[in-house]
């Protein structure tokens, strides 16, 4: 008879417990705007309750027997560092560059980041799309009243 092997039962629970505190956050936050139907906690109540569901799903997964095979795991090359540290730069340049270069040539840079992380050689066609994309995000929330700073900051200076 084959031994089911141990269930990783407390990754489960850990993302029902991320989803609880999402949901707790948003609590704390106004689910409906005055300009706008959407307020800042509908959103985070919205990850919270997808946090929650899948925690409960993968816990049920394993009550039927789901097991993490070995095979998965031996096929698993394990991390590649140079992407993720590719993406953590990207993810870390909003926080660095907005206010210098604005949202659409932050957004370009990001988005190009993540491509190149995700196996993409071609930079420029990658930089126009992340471009057309924080570009289409600034005239939006300009549309809603959000000031985001200005367009492209560095043609003003």
């Amino acid at each position: 008879m084959k031994s089911v092997p141990a269930q990783p039962w407390w990754l489960g629970l850990a993302v029902i417990l991320l989803g609880a505190v999402c949901l707790y956050a948003a609590s704390q936050l106004s689910l409906t705007a005055q300009y706008a139907a959407i307020g800042p906690g509908l959103f985070v109540a919205l990850v919270g309750a997808g946090l929650v569901a899948l925690g409960v799903a993968l816990l049920v997964q394993m009550a039927r027997g789901t097991a993490f095979d070995d095979e998965e795991r031996a096929a698993d090359p394990g991390m590649d560092k140079q992407a993720f540290f590719t993406v953590l730069l990207a993810s870390l340049m909003p926080a660095l560059a907005m206010k210098t270069l604005g949202l659409p040539l932050t957004a370009s840079v990001s988005f190009m980041l993540v491509a190149r992380a995700l196996g993409s050689r071609r930079i420029s066609s990658d930089l126009l799309a992340g471009f057309v994309l924080g570009s289409a995000c600034w005239y939006l929330f300009s549309k809603l009243g959000l000031q985001l700073g200005g367009f492209l900051p560095l043609a003003g200076a």
